[in-house]
Parts: structure tokens; sequence; C-alpha cells
């Protein structure tokens, strides 16, 4: 168990952040502990603590590798918090706009204040050192592209696999910060109204050249601050997220189940899409369907909630109807969104994966009989791994001969089996997979 000092971290970002990362290695995703700063923390302190927490992570392999070839010798486990307050002033001096000298005071007193002075001097020699020979050290662990790229062996090889040529680029983009992309409620406001009402604001944003939905952010903004959101009008989600919308090819009066549902960000975008739906909303957390019913609340929306297990709804009276359209937006690698949530190259395993595409494959099996004559529906993933996606679509065909493959038009990334994939940094989104099916006619 990795551990770090009881001293109070909430008023201290650094502090907070050597946390955070601790937390993540132990098998925490880094939303979670974010979340546990309290809302009166000061808002600069919590912006520049996550700041911190993600940066760190996404580069945590090149970080660790920098550090861990200064050090004559590796930390004891219990003064792991050391090793990570090292990689978050590296962090710093190499990755952030923090003046260098603020970086090294700052971390030679944060290692005062988890405890432990006598390492002081130490954090200052190696971070020092850090500084004087950056570039000969990066230039010689950059040699192996998975450092360069931070990312797990496994992971850099699995992407290197499924997409040679475009590799590079998409583990280049993996590096970059992400968009902030809104969704419009097309509904409810235009798009050049919705851009007006925000530049009113002091808010600058760009159409989406290819997602009608889609509004680019110049900055990102807090979420309270974007007119429109605490009523549903606009929505945070990735311009490649609201395909699903489109692809769903929703109509009035549908009956549709979303099999997967939370956080809720698709679910919102079905219900607004249009009228007199009748949605369900199924999750095998209970605890995350309450974020699905927060995002519903905001906009004024309704859906049936319901905590169950998708592969299994035999029994239940969810799992007893037909439905017009199925969305399984379904668990996955997450890889496609690591620009986003830097936490999953230190999270996932290789041997998630196979769990994951069985997982998939039962979704994809049990909800197939709830599909009504006519009806379509979406696969979707986050993933870049073949595995879970065409190949996961052509196993599906291979054991349902009486299904099909819709062919989905290709407004953003390019046909791969019979879905569409985007690519983080080729497609200007994040990276999904897409499948529609549907039954074959008599």
């Amino acid at each position: 168990m990795h551990t770090v000092s009881r001293v109070c971290c909430l008023a201290d970002p650094r502090l907070t952040a050597v946390k955070n990362v601790l937390a993540v290695l132990n098998g925490r995703s880094l939303d979670s502990a974010l979340a546990d700063a309290p809302a009166s923390a000061d808002d600069r302190d919590r912006a520049l603590a996550a700041e911190l927490s993600f940066g760190v992570c996404r580069w945590y392999r090149r970080l660790d590798t920098l550090v861990s070839s200064l050090l004559r010798k590796p930390f004891k486990e219990k003064d792991r918090d050391l090793h990570v307050l090292l990689m978050l002033g590296a962090y710093q001096l190499l990755y952030s706009r923090i003046p260098a000298h603020a970086a090294l005071s700052t971390s030679v007193e944060t290692s005062r204040r988890l405890g432990k002075s006598w390492a002081s001097k130490l954090v200052n020699g190696v971070l020092r050192r850090l500084q004087r020979e950056h570039e000969s050290l990066g230039a010689r662990i950059d040699k192996t592209a998975a450092v360069r790229y931070a990312q797990p062996d496994w992971l850099y090889q699995a992407i290197d696999n499924a997409w040679p040529g475009r590799s590079e680029d998409i583990l280049a983009a993996l590096q970059g910060r992400p968009p902030m992309v809104l969704r419009i409620d097309l509904t409810q406001i235009s798009r050049s109204d919705c851009a007006a009402r925000l530049a009113a604001a002091g808010i600058a944003a760009k159409p989406h050249a290819e997602i009608d939905t889609g509004l680019v952010l110049d900055t990102p903004v807090g979420v309270h601050s974007l007119p429109g959101f605490d009523t549903g009008l606009v929505s945070i989600q990735d311009a490649g997220a609201q395909l699903a919308g489109d692809y769903l090819d929703i109509r009035p009066g549908q009956r549709v189940l979303d099999a997967c549902a939370a956080p809720g960000g698709k679910t919102l975008d079905i219900l607004q899409r249009a009228s007199d739906l009748r949605v369900t909303a199924v999750d095998i957390d209970a605890g995350r369907l309450r974020r699905v019913a927060e995002n519903l609340e905001r906009a004024g929306c309704e859906a049936e909630l319901v905590a169950g297990d998708a592969a299994h709804p035999q029994g239940t009276a969810w799992g007893g109807r037909l439905y017009d359209r199925i969305l399984i937006d379904a668990p996955c690698s997450a890889t496609g969104v690591m620009r986003r949530h830097p936490d999953i190259r230190l999270l996932r395993r290789a041997g998630d994966i196979d769990g994951l595409v069985r997982r998939q494959a039962a979704i994809l099996d049990a909800c197939w009989p709830l599909l009504a004559p006519g009806g379509r529906l979406l696969y979707v993933t986050c993933s870049l791994l073949t595995a879970e996606n065409a190949e996961q679509i052509a196993a599906f065909l291979a054991r349902h001969s009486d299904a099909e493959a819709l062919e989905l038009p290709v407004r953003l990334g390019s046909r791969s089996g019979d879905g569409v994939q985007l690519l983080p940094g080729i497609d200007d989104t994040d990276g999904f997979f897409y499948a529609a099916l549907q039954a074959r006619a008599a």
C-alpha cells in the first residue's frame, strides 16, 4: 500500500497532488480522488491540485524514468510519497508554466510538510540536477518509444499494432490536453444563438466542423459559468461522443434502452433529440446511476432509471420489453479517452482486455433479443483496441445469423470492419468506435 503522511494536505495543492497520485497507484480513479477535496477548498488551490495530479498521471512513466535515473537507490515503500513528490517537481520544471525557483522551493517545503525534513536536501539536489541535465537525460530515455509517450509497454505495443502508420500521431495526441466541447440542445436553441450567448458572457467558441450540435471553446471554463448549463441548454461532451445521438437515429415516440447509462451524457442527448420518448437507463452501479439522475434533473428531463446488469436482463421488468433503439455504451479499456483520463494508463492492465471483451459480448448477446423488429442497436466503445471494436462486432455477427451491420455514414473517423473508428489526434475527437446492428429482413 502506498501511503502519505497524515499531515493535512487539503490546504496545500502539492500535498493534495501527492495524495491523489498515490491513490491512483493504489487503484482509485483520479476523478474519485479529486472528488475528496471539500467544497470549501480555495478554487485556485483545487485547480492547481488537479492540474498537477493530471499532469503527473499523464507523464507518469517518463517522469518516473527520469527521477529513477537520478536516484542512487530507490526509496523504501514507506517513502514512496517522496518519489511521487520528485515526479511532481519534475512535472513542474518540464511541463508547467510554474517558475523553476518556485517548483524547487515548494518541492523542498512539501518534503517537510510530509514530515520528512531529512529528505529536503535530496529533493533539492535531484531536482536541480534534473534542471541542469534534462535535455541529455531526456534524449537517452526517449530512445524507448513507450517511455517517450509515457505508456506502459503492453499498451504502447497494442496501439502500435492496431494502427500502424498512425500510432505516432495517436500517441502524441494522448499526451495533449483535450478541448472543452459543448453539446447544444437544438430543440431549445440554435448553435448560432448559443454561441452569441457565450460571446456575451466573454466565452469564445467556434462551431465544430462536422458535428451540428458541437461548439468548441477556445479556453476551458467552469461549467456553471456557461450560459444555459444549469438548465440543460448546453452540456459538456466530446464531439466524438455526440455522434451516438446521430447514429441512433432517434424518432419521436420510440422506446429506448440505454443499457450502460452512467454518467448519463448520452442518456440526456437521447432525450433531447425527440419528443415523447420512453427511455430506460440501466447501469450496474447504483452510485453512478445517481449521476444520471443529476444530469437529467439539470435539464428537466425524465427517464426510467434502473440499477441492473445489462448482461442479465432476464426476469426484470425492463428485460421483458422490446425497444425501438438500444444503446450499448459498453464497458471498455477507455484507451481512446486517455487525454481526458490519463490515470487509465496506470489503472489498466494487459490482462484486463480479455475480461472486457467477454463482458462486452455478454451484454451484446443479452440485449439483442430486446430489439424490436425494425429497430437499431448501436454498440459504442471509447477504445482504440480492435479486440473490443471491429473484432467484437465480427464475432457477434458470426454468432447471430439473424443480425446484420448497418453502414453508418462516416462524418468523422474511418471505416473499421463493420463500424466507424475515431482516433485522437487524427479526427479532432477522442477515440470512439461505433457499429449499428439490425435484424435481417425475413
